[in-house]
């Protein structure tokens, strides 16, 4: 049997086909989706979220290194790297508390994707006092710092006034794949409608922006071996199966900067917001109960084979309130380099390198 590759799960979460520090561990002795749909995708939501909070968080980063609008024509292309922090509470989840049907049996806490390298729990999966599955939660990474790059325009607009953007086309990952991302961002300032705003060296502006990643991966998850036999419909593809991705990143406030000849200091106080939604396509085989009227048994066959559309969409929201930033930026005639650290549910601590005109 061909166990699922939980790093094609977590590649389109974490993006990894853009940073892939670390090769991460395989689910060898485990499946989720031999749960069943509903409690699969608790089991998976519980375990890959905190790495989705951080990276969705980093996407939040790098939109601005100074409250000061670029000119008319005026603009800047800045490269950061923004590296999200899980907190202690997100390294484990106690598999009690997420909502399992009674149909899986299990007590005990589990390490997330960020926690300890150590097997979790072991789960059973019965029905009609028959067996399906037993697996043990899989092991955390033990990375807690999740990188996100990003690449950021800035355009200058009338009437104090910058547009920004961020583009990355699609982008072809191992095994069928692929990754997209765009965002849009806007600044204004504020500040030039306080009269002899010309002899201050401070800007005050209000800024928005919004980040969106999707990216498709391909997975397989084939029938395991065999309690009685298999019996499934030798027509029926299971290489079509493909998990979808999408991630957002909000991120609205009040910037403040105090721009000197070659050192700005700049800080941002406002609203922030990630949302990851995930959505599985294809076929899966799943075991099922045969009522035999002498002894019943548990087999693969077309009854539980599921279709990707029947499994709940797994959606993990961050939170919804304050972000607060400080930071510093160093200009060198048109390059400039900058560094800020980011308070919020999910730290994040940002820099990066560019090149401004006007």
């Amino acid at each position: 049997m061909k166990a699922l590759h939980y790093k094609k799960i977590i590649v389109i979460v974490f993006c990894f086909g853009l940073v892939a520090p670390v090769s991460l561990a395989q689910m060898d002795n485990t499946d989720f989706f031999r749960a069943g749909a509903g409690d699969a995708v608790k089991l998976i939501e519980a375990y890959i979220t905190p790495w989705a909070n951080a990276f969705g968080a980093g996407l939040n980063g790098s939109w601005y290194n100074t409250a000061k609008p670029h000119k008319w024509t005026g603009f800047d292309v800045t490269f950061g790297v923004n590296a999200g922090f899980v907190p202690a509470s997100a390294e484990t989840f106690d598999v009690s508390e997420i909502g399992l049907s009674p149909l899986v049996s299990g007590s005990g806490i589990a390490p997330s994707v960020a926690g300890p390298g150590e097997e979790g729990p072991e789960m059973t999966v019965q029905a009609e006092g028959i067996t399906l599955a037993t697996f043990r939660t899989p092991p955390g990474t033990g990375w807690k710092i999740i990188p996100a790059p990003t690449a950021t325009v800035g355009i200058g607009l009338p009437f104090g006034t910058e547009i920004k953007g961020r583009f990355i086309p699609k982008i072809n990952i191992e095994d069928g794949g692929d990754i997209s991302l765009w965002g849009v961002g806007l600044m204004h300032s504020i500040i030039q409608y306080i009269p002899g705003n010309e002899f201050l060296p401070l800007d005050v502006s209000a800024f928005g922006g919004y980040t969106r990643l999707t990216g498709n991966v391909a997975l397989l998850l084939e029938p395991g071996e065999p309690q009685n036999y298999i019996d499934i419909d030798p027509d029926i593809d299971f290489m079509n199966q493909q998990l979808s991705a999408t991630i957002e990143a909000l991120n609205a406030g009040i910037i403040a900067s105090v721009n000197l000849p070659v050192i700005t200091f700049y800080g941002g106080l406002g609203y922030s917001r990630t949302r990851t939604d995930i959505n599985l396509k294809g076929l899966y085989p799943t075991p099922v109960v045969v009522a035999d009227p002498e002894t019943p048994y548990a087999e693969y066959n077309d009854n539980g084979v599921i279709a990707g559309e029947d499994f709940p969409a797994i959606s993990i929201e961050n939170f919804s309130g304050l972000r607060a930033n400080a930071g510093i930026r160093l200009k060198l005639a048109v390059i400039t380099f900058h560094v800020d650290y980011t308070r919020s549910h999910y730290n994040v601590l940002s820099t990066g390198l560019g090149i401004s005109f006007r």
